[in-house]
């Protein structure tokens, strides 16, 4: 079975998804073959000949090869400048590979304004028009030599991002029209968004053989004739066969998923809530056997944890069993966060950055979104983590229905207040999930007219509306001397993925 891992998305560290799924595959005597097509499709466009015409293009592109490599060594991560001029140079490249209008890439997204990826007929027109897709030369000179070794009748596509829906159906138009006897199954997590939403109706029959919402490695066995008998019949993630040299990152950086869903599972207009998705955790026994043998046959520079928020019980296992290499992912604010004497145990089992969803510097905005945290814990965190050495990258979300301008300039004025101990800030305007249970008490209107939306514009039950959050965060919150100096720490296209080696 050939698994697939399409464009766009950034290309920094394995992705997870099949490495899950062969690992459960191989565990039980399947062989598969691993694809990071995104990967080497950016690596195939920036070796293409080009005549760039103006002194940026020209630049970018004679030292592409040099900044690739920089980009892997530890030195660049050293000097923030020549850090961001590599990236920004490197991206310059990348978007200038294209000659046709409308089409818009980056390190980090990929746009065709002749196509939404939130609409099942413009899909369908992707894959009936696959060789206009930019990726085209790529999937044709690429899939021959993969599917000669291809075993089975079964091709495994993950998508996860709305960036990757374009080129995916373009390669599934690539594949039905060439290699039709193969069965193709489509999983991942923006699949499981579309799935789980109680108005979904399968608008791919004919051209999908199969969608799976959630984890699919029982469906993939059951497709390959195995049934899972149970949890011990789980296998540790394989990274075997894929590029671990190539990736642009000073070293492995090692994905790894100790559970799904959320353990908190109560936030307002959380998406995790609003699709049903289940809380499964490994137990911490299998997480540190994992990691002890995926730590020696990868050496990885940094770990990610991918989970929603690190438990608490499991961070406590980390600092009694630190598995080597730096890591980092998201946290819940906890009381465990607030201890100076945690959080510098958290560091010594090497802790470098933990993600933080505090959200709002309002406590009545916190309170009516169920978060369970309030503000002087809030505090306590983060001024403990600093004091222990481990950066914070706070996300924070406007235009919620509970807040007005009155409690974003209490965010502000929290922010401003603890921007020694912020190490990188996200700012983002809320989006109401189309399926969360609290659309009831708001006035809707679709935020697009597209079938596959995932979310619905609303009312602002305040008058807080999307320009107006906009206007305050450009002109107000982001000029604010104490913040700019956060905002402008973070990495550029790579965000957070290479913000744990400046932290």
């Amino acid at each position: 079975m050939l698994l697939i891992h399409p464009p766009l998305a950034k290309g920094c560290e394995p992705p997870a998804g099949i490495t899950r799924l062969a690992g459960a595959l191989r565990g039980n005597d399947l062989d598969c073959t691993l694809w990071d097509a995104n990967l080497e499709a950016q690596l195939f466009l920036l070796r293409q000949q080009q005549q760039p015409v103006d002194t940026w293009s020209k630049r970018a592109w004679k030292n592409i090869a040099s900044n690739l490599e920089k980009l892997r060594l530890p030195e660049l991560y050293t000097n923030k400048d020549r850090y961001q001029r590599a990236v920004i140079d490197v991206n310059r490249a990348l978007s200038q590979s294209i000659c046709r209008p409308g089409i818009t890439i980056s390190l980090a997204n990929y746009q065709d304004e002749a196509f939404s990826p939130l609409r099942s007929d413009d899909l369908f027109r992707a894959a009936e028009e696959y060789q206009s897709n930019l990726f085209f030369p790529f999937f044709q000179s690429r899939l021959p030599k993969l599917l000669e070794k291809a075993e089975g009748e079964w091709i495994g596509i993950s998508l996860n991002y709305l960036s990757q829906a374009l080129p995916t159906f373009a390669l599934i138009g690539f594949l039905k029209s060439n290699y039709p006897h193969f069965s193709l199954v489509l999983g991942g997590g923006l699949i499981t968004s579309w799935l789980r939403s109680p108005s979904w109706e399968n608008p791919f029959a004919g051209l999908i053989d199969c969608l799976v919402a959630g984890p699919g490695e029982e469906t993939l066995l059951g497709l390959l004739g195995k049934r899972k008998s149970s949890d011990r019949d789980y296998s540790q993630p394989d990274f075997s066969e894929l590029p671990l040299q190539d990736y642009l990152a000073p070293g492995l950086i090692l994905p790894y998923s100790a559970s799904t869903g959320c353990y908190w599972n109560r936030c307002s207009f959380c998406p995790e809530k609003a699709e049903g998705n289940p809380y499964r955790q490994l137990p911490a026994e299998q997480v540190m056997a994992d990691l002890t043998a995926l730590v020696s046959t990868t050496q990885p520079k940094l770990i990610h944890f991918l989970d929603n928020a690190v438990s608490p019980a499991l961070m406590k296992r980390l600092t009694l069993q630190p598995p080597g290499p730096a890591w980092y992912g998201f946290a819940r604010v906890s009381s465990e966060l607030c201890s100076l004497d945690f959080c510098r145990k958290l560091r010594h089992s090497g802790c470098v950055m933990l993600k933080l969803g505090i959200e709002s510097g309002s406590q009545q905005v916190l309170t009516a979104m169920d978060k369970g945290i309030d503000l002087q814990m809030v505090k306590q965190a983060l001024t403990a983590l600093a004091t222990a050495g481990i950066a914070t990258y706070v996300y924070l979300l406007f235009g919620t229905p509970e807040e007005s301008i009155d409690e974003a300039r209490q965010t502000l004025d929290f922010t401003i207040r603890h921007a020694d101990a912020i190490t990188f800030l996200n700012l983002a305007i809320f989006n109401l999930p189309r399926n969360s249970p609290e659309n009831k008490d708001l006035e809707r209107s679709n935020f697009s007219p597209a079938d596959l939306a995932l979310y619905s514009d609303f009312h602002h039950p305040r008058g807080w509306n999307r320009k107006a959050v906009r206007t305050f965060l450009t002109n107000e919150f982001k000029q604010h001397p104490a913040i700019r100096p956060i905002l402008h720490r973070d990495p550029p296209f790579f965000t957070s993925n290479h913000a744990p080696f400046f932290g």
